[in-house]
């Protein structure tokens, strides 16, 4: 998990996500890179203090690999959200996605949620299969990418309220 005064890593990573991965996200490097340092110790400080949004960083031997937001849902107050979710590419395929997935999840079953969802890009079958494997399912629902519209992005979501 980040952990306070952790600015540095939490841009660092971000950054990296947003210029490896830009049609997985719904901003864009650009808006990201431009954002001043009060903003990004803000967003630090939102997922790293009690009570609110968490960030899991996926690690091996010390170096950041990997990211992912467990994020509140303030309009309904039941249901979580998974967000930002990013691996290195020379990480991919080797566990760290689904640990960050199965962390968010955990973090979400702590805290009594009923649902988790989540919204990926049509096309990136590979998220999209990691999620299925985990156990979510498509809702139906779809919306673009706000980072561009001429992506459309399907929600998935995970039912908490059953054991598991």
């Amino acid at each position: 998990m980040l952990r306070a005064g952790e600015t540095a890593l939490f841009k660092a990573l971000r950054l990296r996500a947003l210029a490896d991965a830009p049609d997985a996200f719904a901003e864009t490097f650009a808006q990201a890179d431009a954002r001043p340092d009060a903003d990004w110790e803000n967003l630090t400080c939102s997922v790293t203090e009690p009570d609110r949004h968490v960030m899991f960083v996926a690690e091996d031997a010390g170096r950041p690999l990997g990211l992912t937001f467990g994020l509140l849902d303030r309009e309904r107050p039941g249901v979580a959200r998974v967000g930002g979710m990013w691996v290195a590419p020379e990480a991919r395929g080797r566990g760290a996605g689904r640990a960050l997935l199965d962390a968010v999840v955990a973090w979400a079953r702590g805290r009594r949620f009923t649902r988790i969802e989540l919204w990926v890009t049509v096309g990136n079958s590979p998220a999209a299969l990691l999620y299925r494997r985990a156990g979510f399912v498509e809702t139906g629902v779809r919306d673009v990418l706000p980072a561009n519209p001429a992506l459309a992005t399907l929600q998935m979501a995970l039912d908490l309220a059953s054991p598991g």
